[in-house]
């Protein structure tokens, strides 16, 4: 049985995706533009989802870890940024692209009484709010949130869903001047994914395991 990762053309996704596959497993990568062997995703149109649902033609997925994600208000200013078109578009990639996701794609994952990772941020934590990044910490907030209902709605079926952190990674988004190289973060969050049952269902975890107060 698959797994499938959104958001694997850079990053995490793309790590995530080199590690599963070294494992030998059938893991699949989507990109908005794909390259090579990514499937087409643009996790924000239900059409794009669709689509991708019909092509997968009711392959189960044991795995769906939501990845794609934007930090489009990084040195916005309180007085004069954050402008309304930002906010729409964080919020159509990080929560209604998760949504949309796991909507799709629920009969695949019920097929294989899969497992649903979302990765949001410990920015999402409302014990975390030192100011600042109101659009990804507002989102982030906002795909915790959906993760727990969807936690509580599809534990009858056996589907779990955690919420992870994947800590301060040197990627694009990241930064160089992060904590952990993408190897660290992602071993961390397999280890997570792979412990994730029914009876931890709606946890919120960061990469090495620490619960995240909500």
């Amino acid at each position: 049985m698959a797994v499938l990762i959104t958001g694997a053309n850079r990053g995490i996704g793309a790590a995530l995706l080199s590690h599963y596959r070294q494992e030998g497993r059938a893991a699949f990568g989507t990109a908005r533009k794909p390259v090579g062997d990514q499937l087409p995703l643009d996790v924000t149109s239900a059409e794009s989802q669709h689509a991708l649902a019909r092509r997968l033609n009711g392959m189960p997925i044991s795995l769906l870890v939501c990845n794609a994600g934007v930090y489009p208000d990084k040195g916005q200013s309180l007085d004069r940024g954050y402008p309304p078109a930002l906010w729409q578009a964080a919020f159509a990639v990080n929560v209604t692209g998760v949504f949309l996701t796991i909507q799709s794609l629920l009969p695949n994952l019920r097929a294989a009484t899969g497992k649903i990772a979302i990765l949001s941020s410990t920015m999402a934590s409302d014990a975390n709010a030192p100011g600042g990044s109101y659009i990804y910490r507002a989102s982030k907030a906002a795909a915790l949130n959906l993760g727990r209902n969807l936690a509580a709605d599809l534990s009858p079926e056996g589907i779990a869903v955690g919420i992870y952190h994947p800590g301060w990674v040197k990627t694009d988004m990241g930064g160089p001047g992060a904590e952990i190289a993408p190897a660290q973060s992602v071993a961390g969050l397999a280890a997570r994914f792979a412990a994730l049952s029914p009876a931890t269902t709606g946890c919120f975890e960061a990469w090495d395991g620490s619960p995240i107060p909500f």
